[in-house]
């Protein structure tokens, strides 16, 4: 290796196999030169060799683990997901795809009716496929327009079920997770937070079947197909049932805006327990019409017909009918929706307050709801 000359420099004062001190330009030149002479000679003695130039290159991979919370979402999805399964229907006219959840280990699971409402009523099959894949042949135990619910049955033991919350208990703001399958895409999960409470939510066919729901809204998406899939909290529990979103009216069949509802827990829970044990759902009435093409602020009792049932707890508590309801136990009423679903997320037996106008004066009574007939 050749040096730089190096100009005006002292005599060694040390040993004589010490090379002398170079300035400071001149150590940088050593270093550079070093350097270059290394990389030139490294080049030529490999590509002499005849090897790679890159064979003494050691890559090195991370073998560290990624820790996820329990309550984290990846947490709560990790334990959710084996419980929520895919539903797909056949029939002579096509068919359709939404979602459920495992809601006891003998394979009881619930969805929503108007998932299996169609191949129900024109004879088609209803498969439910695991989150693992596995699909079986889902059996109908019991459905309620109503509600929106339905109960199906596969022939499968040891499945896990997902725990229950309390929906009465949720709050506005509160972080929830939705779990299912939009666009028939099994296992997806979103996430949002509650909205809105007790929102007046009709869904179903307007011409067959209708159902009203005291909803919880959220903003998390919810698409096509994730209708019966279940709505969770930042403990994996459910708190609700997905069944319906907001669109903004175009022809087309929309997606998310922000606007989900779910049915609540609470109420899905005893739709389920009465399925299961009877076939078939009840649910409290007042027993009177109403009338729907009225405009004003609260339910008005229809004029015509019977808008109040002989012998129902309306017409023992006085009720008539052009009476307009503007209070139902406590809760503002300003549409004939809003107290249908207030009525409904009541259970037969309670008693009640109502509060409504005639004649301009307001009036209130109190009456036992009763169960409406099958």
């Amino acid at each position: 290796m050749i040096f730089p000359r190096v100009k005006n420099t002292k005599p060694a004062s040390g040993a004589w196999w010490q090379a002398p001190t170079p300035s400071k330009s001149a150590k940088g030149n050593l270093v550079l030169i070093a350097l270059l002479a290394g990389s030139l000679g490294g080049f030529l003695g490999v590509n002499a060799a005849g090897g790679s130039l890159f064979r003494e290159v050691n890559l090195v991979s991370s073998t560290s683990t990624i820790e996820r919370a329990p309550d984290s979402v990846a947490g709560i999805a990790q334990r959710v997901l084996p419980s929520v399964v895919s539903i797909s229907t056949r029939t002579i006219n096509g068919g359709g795809s939404g979602s459920g959840f495992v809601i006891d280990s003998s394979g009881y699971i619930l969805t929503n009716n108007h998932v299996i409402s169609d191949a129900v009523i024109s004879g088609g099959k209803i498969q439910v496929t695991l989150n693992d894949g596995t699909t079986y042949t889902g059996k109908v135990i019991g459905r309620d327009a109503s509600f929106d619910l339905a109960v199906l049955k596969i022939d499968a033991i040891g499945l896990k079920a997902l725990q229950f919350g309390d929906s009465d208990k949720i709050a506005v703001g509160d972080a929830v997770i939705a779990i299912g399958s939009p666009l028939g895409l099994s296992g997806t999960v979103t996430t949002g937070i509650i909205s809105a409470k007790d929102r007046a939510v009709t869904t179903g066919d307007s011409r067959t079947e209708s159902s009203f729901i005291n909803a919880l809204q959220t903003d998390a998406a919810i698409n096509p197909g994730n209708s019966g899939g279940p709505l969770v909290d930042s403990t994996g529990a459910v708190i609700g049932i997905n069944s319906a979103i907001a669109s903004l009216g175009t022809t087309s069949q929309a997606g998310s805006i922000g606007l989900g509802f779910a049915i609540p827990i609470n109420q899905g829970r005893k739709i389920a327990d009465q399925l299961i044990k009877y076939g078939v759902a009840t649910y409290p009435i007042v027993g009177i019409s109403l009338d729907s093409n009225y405009t004003g602020v609260g339910a008005q009792i229809s004029k015509s017909g019977n808008g109040v049932l002989p012998g129902s707890p309306a017409q023992k508590a006085g009720l008539k009918g052009g009476d307009v309801i503007i209070e139902f136990d406590g809760k503002r009423i300003n549409s004939p929706e809003e107290l249908v679903v207030s009525v409904r997320s009541k259970n037969v037996g309670d008693r009640v307050t109502l509060v409504f106008m005639r004649d301009g004066v307001e009036k209130s009574v109190t009456l036992n709801l009763i169960a409406a007939k099958k």
